[in-house]
Order: C-alpha cells, then structure tokens, then sequence
C-alpha cells in the first residue's frame, strides 16, 4: 500500500530565494490512512531568527544553535521520505523550502505534493476559513500540539488529509483518493468541478 508523508517546515522567513532557512522539519509517515513513522528535528543552518519568528513559533537562536546542522537534517528527511509522494497544508511554501533546502546537499527533490489547502477550498467552499487551525477546529479534530511548530502542524495536516479522504469515499464514492486523484482534484478549477465529479460518478457506475 502506498505511503504518502506528510512535511511542515518551520523556517525564517517566506522566501529561500532571499535567504530565508528552515529552522525545523517534521513528517509524518502515513500507510493506509493510518500513521506508521514519524520523524522531527530542529536545524541549525548559521543564519538568524528574526524576533517576531520567535514570537510566532517559540524557536530562538539558542535552540538552534544547539541542533544538528541543516545538511545532517535534511539528508536524514530525505531518506526518511525515499519516494514516498508528500503532502502538506500550503505545499507551495512547504515544497519550496523541501527542494532549496536539499538542493543545498546536492540531493534531488522530485516528489510530488499535494496541498490540503487547494484540497480544502475544493471539497469546502463554505468553510470560515481555510488556514490549517481554523479547519482543524471546525471539524473537530484534534489539536496535537502547539501550532506554528513543525510536528503539530504537521500532525494537524494528517487528521485533515484523513479527514478530506474520508469524505471524498463517503460523501463522493471515490474508491480510492490515492496521492494522483487528490493532485488531480486541487487542479481542478472551481468552474470545472461539475465535470469532475461527473466523470468520477461515471467511473464508479
């Protein structure tokens, strides 16, 4: 059965093209529905934490300071993930940081993502909001942690990708919302979803 991982970073900024860093990396490891591993560290990649990031996610510079190197990290997350298709709550800013922050090692970044927010908006426009927490309480699932640390977010994406998975077989008779439906379902424009789910209807007949 095929695994799918799922990544949140926690980093110092927006952007690893201006030279932001990621500070620390949490994945958990998902088969069947169902968590199977996991795997978290703070790294040190010998750049600065802005106070208002420490404010936001209670990481200094001293527990960074203190971690492994970012290289020693990320080849260890590499290895972790293998080929395993990732998913994460905002993938565009999560699968930037995955592929600078190993382009950086001279390691290869090639698997695919998808994103429990593109995800989210699709299967819930009437949803308050679409930002992980806000979600995560308004279907009740549980909180694992602080949020705006790497684990718990990361976490919290896994109750809400079993949640969306959940719903796509109850509520939409998909048989299996494998990793290549759900890319193919936040792809899907808001105007072409009618299509969408009438070809899955056809599928199913």
């Amino acid at each position: 059965m095929t695994r799918i991982a799922v990544i949140d970073f926690e980093t110092t900024g927006t952007s690893p093209g201006m030279g932001d860093r990621a500070t620390e990396v949490a994945i958990v490891m998902t088969e069947g529905g169902r968590v199977v591993d996991r795997f978290q560290s703070l790294m040190n990649a010998g750049v600065h934490i802005p106070a208002f990031i420490t404010q936001l996610t209670g990481i200094t510079n001293a527990m960074v300071q203190a971690a492994p190197p970012a290289a020693q990290v990320m080849a260890e997350a590499a290895r972790f993930v293998g080929d395993a298709p990732m998913v994460a709550h905002n993938a565009s800013f999560d699968r930037r940081y995955w592929q600078a922050e190993l382009a950086l090692c001279g390691l290869p970044a090639a698997q695919p993502y998808a994103c429990t927010v593109l995800l989210s908006r699709r299967l819930y426009p009437e949803a308050p909001s679409h930002k992980l927490g806000s979600l995560v309480d308004w279907f009740g699932l549980p909180r694992t942690g602080q949020a705006h640390r790497a684990l718990a977010d990361a976490e919290m994406a896994t109750e809400l990708l079993g949640r969306i998975r959940h719903d796509l077989m109850l509520r939409h008779g998909v048989a299996r919302p494998d990793h290549g439906f759900l890319r193919a379902l936040q792809t899907c424009s808001k105007a072409a979803l009618p299509k969408f789910w009438a070809r899955q209807a056809t599928a199913v007949a």
